[in-house]
C-alpha cells in the first residue's frame, strides 16, 4: 500500500467493510419479548430487520385521560352554575379494573388509565366537579342527601378526556419501519402492543488484538520497559459505541506465530479483526509479519498521528470447525475464514485518531447509526500553529463557549492524557502549513 490520502483510505476501509451489511441482514437475531423486558439495555441501539405491524390497537381500549368522573354527556346537557346537575355516584373504577355499564343519572369516579365504562362518553376532571374531590364511600355532599352524589355546573362535549382505542396506532398499521433504531420509545411501544418477538440486526462481532511484548494488564507489577495496556480498554469501548460486540485479546509477544495462534483460536466467530500496534517498518513488527502473508496490505496514510495503517481481507486458518454459542455468533464456522482486518498503529493517540478517522464512521454506517460522522463545527483557533507540509494533521483541542478552540498538548502520538482532556479533534488539512490565531479551522466534537 503506497502513501495515500486520508479520503482515499476512508473509501478503502468503507469498501472493505461494506459486505458486513449483507451478512447482518442474512442472519437476523430473533429477540423474545421476555428478553426485551428483562434486559432492555442489551437491545438499546439495535436495528430492526423488517417492519413491525401492530398486533393490536394502542391503546387497546377506551380509557380515561384524567382523574375525574365518567359521565354521559346527555345527563349534563342542562348543567349550569345557576342550576347544577346532581348525579348519584357509581362504584369507582381504577386502572386495571373491569368497568360495569354506567347507568343513566350516575357518575363513576374514574382514575387515569382506567377503562371507560359502557354508557359513558365523557370524563369530567375532578377539579370541575362539586365538590372538587373524591368522596369517601357512603359520604354525602350535604346532610339532606340519602346517598352520595356529585354535582356538575356545565355541559360536556362527547369524547372529552377519553383516550380512544387505536388513537395511537391501529391493529395492522406499521408500528415501526425496517431500519428503526431501538431506543426507549421504540422498545416501549413494542412492549405496549404485546409483540412476542422481533428480529434485529446482529451486532458486528469484532476481535480486537492489542499487540506488543511490552504491554501488561492493569494491577500487575511492571518490569523495566513494560507499559500498561490502554489500547484494549479504549478501543473496546470505542468499538462498542460504534455498535459492535468485542472480544479483546492481548498478544504480549512480537512473535508472529503467537499472534497467528490467537487468530486461530478466535477468528472463526469474528466478522472483523482490529489489531493495534506492530504495523510500522521496524525489525519486529508482529502484525506485519503475521498478516502480510495472509493478504493484509501495509503502508502509510498522509496523516499525523496515525500514518502507518494496514487493511485487507485476510485468509486465516482456524483449525477444526468451531461450534459457536454466543447470541451474535453464527451456528458454525469453517476451518479457514476470510476476515477483513484493520490494523492500527500502537501509540494510544494514533490508535484512537485512526479509529475516529477510518473505523468509527464505517461501522456506524453499517449499524445505521445516525449521524455516522462526528458533529463538525468551524472554530477559531486560539493560538498560531504550524503543521507539516502534505500531511493532514489531527490535533486535540478544547472548544470553549465563545467558539474558540485551544490546542491541548502537542502533536505527539503518546499524549493520551491530552486526548482525555479534549472535547474536539482539530483538523489541519494537508495543504495548510500554518494557521494564525483567529483563523477558522474544522473541528470534530468528541464530547458525546
Amino acid at each position: 500500500m503506497t502513501r495515500r490520502s486520508v479520503n482515499d483510505h476512508r473509501e478503502a476501509v468503507d469498501a472493505l467493510l461494506a459486505p458486513l451489511a449483507l451478512n447482518r441482514v442474512s442472519e437476523p437475531l430473533p429477540v423474545s419479548a421476555d428478553a426485551l423486558a428483562a434486559r432492555p439495555d442489551d437491545y438499546r441501539g439495535r436495528i430492526l430487520v423488517a417492519e413491525l405491524l401492530a398486533p393490536a390497537d394502542l391503546p387497546t381500549f377506551d380509557n380515561s385521560q384524567m382523574d375525574g368522573y365518567a359521565v354521559s354527556w346527555f345527563d349534563l346537557v342542562t348543567a349550569s352554575g345557576a342550576d347544577p346537575v346532581r348525579l348519584a355516584i357509581a362504584p369507582q373504577i381504577a386502572a386495571g379494573d373491569s368497568a360495569a355499564p354506567l347507568l343513566p343519572g350516575t357518575a363513576a369516579p374514574i382514575m387515569t388509565g382506567a377503562p371507560v365504562p359502557p354508557g359513558a362518553d365523557a370524563i369530567v376532571p375532578i377539579e370541575q366537579a362539586v365538590p372538587p374531590r373524591f368522596q369517601a364511600p357512603g359520604a354525602a355532599p350535604d346532610a339532606d342527601a340519602d346517598a352520595p352524589t356529585v354535582s356538575f355546573v356545565e355541559p360536556v362535549t362527547p369524547g372529552s378526556f377519553i383516550r380512544r382505542a387505536g388513537s395511537d396506532v391501529t391493529a395492522g398499521d406499521v408500528l415501526l419501519p425496517a431500519g428503526s433504531i431501538l431506543g426507549p420509545a421504540q422498545l416501549g411501544v413494542i412492549a405496549g402492543t404485546g409483540l412476542t418477538e422481533v428480529q434485529v440486526l446482529r451486532r458486528i462481532r469484532v476481535l480486537l488484538v492489542s499487540t506488543g511484548h511490552e504491554i501488561r494488564d492493569a494491577g500487575t507489577t511492571l518490569a523495566p520497559g513494560q507499559i500498561y495496556d490502554s489500547n484494549s480498554v479504549s478501543l473496546s469501548l470505542a468499538l462498542q459505541g460504534a455498535g459492535c460486540v468485542v472480544t479483546a485479546v492481548a498478544c504480549r509477544s512480537d512473535d508472529a506465530d503467537v499472534l497467528l495462534g490467537i487468530l486461530a483460536d478466535h477468528a472463526a466467530t469474528a466478522e472483523l479483526i482490529v489489531t493495534v500496534g506492530g504495523v510500522s517498518a521496524g525489525a519486529r513488527e508482529v502484525v506485519r509479519d503475521a498478516l502480510g502473508p495472509l493478504g493484509v496490505q501495509f503502508g502509510k496514510v498522509a496523516m499525523q498521528p496515525g500514518g502507518p495503517q494496514g487493511f485487507g481481507l485476510a485468509t486465516i486458518p482456524v483449525g477444526d470447525t468451531v461450534e459457536a454459542s454466543a447470541p451474535d455468533a453464527p451456528a458454525a464456522a469453517p476451518a479457514t475464514v476470510a476476515v477483513p482486518v484493520l490494523s492500527l498503529p500502537g501509540n494510544p493517540v494514533s490508535a484512537l485518531v485512526s479509529f475516529e478517522m477510518f473505523v468509527r464512521p464505517a461501522l456506524r454506517r453499517l449499524s445505521h447509526d445516525e449521524p455516522a460522522e462526528r458533529v463538525r463545527e468551524v472554530a477559531m483557533i486560539a493560538d498560531a500553529v504550524d503543521s507539516p507540509a502534505g500531511v493532514h494533521q489531527v490535533r486535540r483541542g478544547f472548544v470553549s463557549e465563545d467558539g474558540a478552540v485551544t490546542l491541548v498538548g502537542g502533536p505527539s502520538s503518546h499524549l493520551l492524557h491530552s486526548y482525555a482532556s479534549s472535547n474536539a479533534l482539530v483538523h489541519i488539512p494537508a495543504d495548510v502549513e500554518h494557521l494564525d490565531a483567529g483563523d477558522p479551522v474544522m473541528v470534530w466534537r468528541i464530547d458525546d
